[in-house]
């Protein structure tokens, strides 16, 4: 735990993380573009946009003066006394009476005259739309003097900066909310049985103020989107610096790292985390036993003078004998599982990678490996469950031979 502890201080992690950069695609960068051809493409813009709206203004003028044009001639046939087709006409059009006919009439009359007045003004704009005016920014914010101008642009600055780190903490919190095994997931998890755990009957979750966090806490998606006010304030902020500010850059905001920093994979707990699998196999979901449980288990089947011979010299080999503090770790758990004053020896290979090869090497060059094979004859003769014992091998325990089955006067087979 203690060196989980030293991995939250920003200085250690950037010491020991061990970053390993992923294959990713550079993005291609657009050209770069003159101011000129910037406010260019503005304008067209702009233009685009108008003529879209100005299209659905055309449209709905035409369908509402088609209405208007139906509604009038329903009122001529009250007129002139054509009262079967007036009725029919009212039926269709679904309006009760001459009365509610009339309002009708007035009230799409007077949204015809709304989106006229709306083309109008449109018209207008279009005829200005080379021509736009600045944005007043000195009206919104700005120094107060000359002489304080340099600790108001740094305040400035800083809101933006703090801004810009709200956002990103709601998005790591999110992501770190998604991933199994996080410090913010097992917080989620841990409030999550809490709530779980209290009395149904006495169900008032909500209603105090301090429930809303526990709310915010648990929830995933909680707080994770930015806010329209919040991006507002920050567009703000960042028109002053580019007014104000002539060595300000936004950098693309909080994603400002480089492409092939977002395409790396990180791994600083985890190389304390992925050894504790061989003591605790749960952790990836393996039902196996664990090192200390699968060694407590064989010794259970020997008499306690075997078990202290055998824990008098536990022998690690093997790749994952390297790992820092395993004998340390093991030895911890044999005096959890050993009687109380026992003793026992964990030894590790002096090169753990390669001491099986070794032994194999050695027991090969050895006059007594031929005794040790095990020939095509021996094969033909005892068949394949056979094998050899030696000084580095097994105990032979032969099958036992199935019982012959006879067959009684009566027909039943027994052993």
């Amino acid at each position: 735990m203690e060196e989980l502890r030293k991995w939250s201080e920003p200085a250690h992690y950037d010491e020991n993380v061990h970053i390993v950069q992923l294959p990713y695609s550079a993005p291609v960068l657009p050209s770069a573009i003159t101011i000129e051809q910037q406010k260019e493409k503005k304008k067209e813009l702009a233009r685009r946009l108008i003529e879209i709206n100005a299209r659905k203004r055309e449209e709905k003028l035409a369908e509402e003066e088609e209405t208007l044009q139906n509604l009038l001639s329903t009122r001529e046939l009250f007129e002139e006394g054509e009262m079967k087709e007036f009725n029919k006409a009212l039926q269709n059009l679904e309006i009760p009476n001459i009365a509610q006919l009339h309002k009708q009439i007035a009230i799409v009359e007077t949204r015809i005259e709304k989106i006229k007045q709306k083309i109008i003004a449109a018209n207008t704009a279009a005829e200005n739309v080379d021509d736009p005016k600045p944005k007043p920014v000195h009206q919104i914010l700005g120094p107060k003097d000359r002489e304080d101008f340099d600790a108001w642009l740094a305040d400035i600055r800083e809101q933006r900066q703090q801004l810009l780190n709200k956002r990103t903490a709601r998005r790591q919190r999110k992501r770190d909310l998604a991933q199994r095994r996080t410090a913010a997931a097992q917080e989620r998890m841990r409030l999550i049985s809490q709530l779980a755990r209290k009395d149904k009957k006495d169900d008032n979750f909500g209603s105090k103020d301090e429930d809303w966090d526990v709310y915010k806490a648990i929830n995933k998606d909680a707080g994770s989107s930015d806010s329209e006010e919040e991006t507002e304030r920050l567009n703000e902020l960042e028109e002053v610096l580019r007014h104000h500010d002539p060595g300000f850059d936004t950098g693309n905001n909080d994603e400002s790292m480089e492409p092939g920093e977002s395409h790396q994979l990180h791994v600083g707990v985890e190389r304390i985390r992925a050894p504790e699998v061989l003591f605790q196999p749960a952790l990836i979901g393996s039902v196996e036993a664990g090192l200390a449980e699968t060694i407590e288990f064989v010794l259970k089947r020997y008499t306690p003078d075997e078990q202290n011979a055998l824990v008098s010299n536990i022998f690690l080999t093997g790749g994952c004998a390297s790992f820092p503090g395993l004998v340390q770790r093991l030895e911890r758990e044999l005096m959890e599982i050993r009687p109380h004053k026992s003793t026992f020896k964990v030894i590790r290979a002096a090169d753990p990678v390669l001491s099986a090869w070794t032994g194999g090497r050695i027991l090969a060059s050895s006059p007594e490996f031929s005794k040790t094979l095990f020939t095509k004859a021996d094969y033909e003769e005892k068949g394949g469950e056979y094998f050899k014992e030696h000084s580095t091998s097994n105990f032979y325990f032969p099958t036992p031979q199935a019982p012959p089955v006879t067959t009684t006067q009566t027909g039943t087979p027994t052993a």
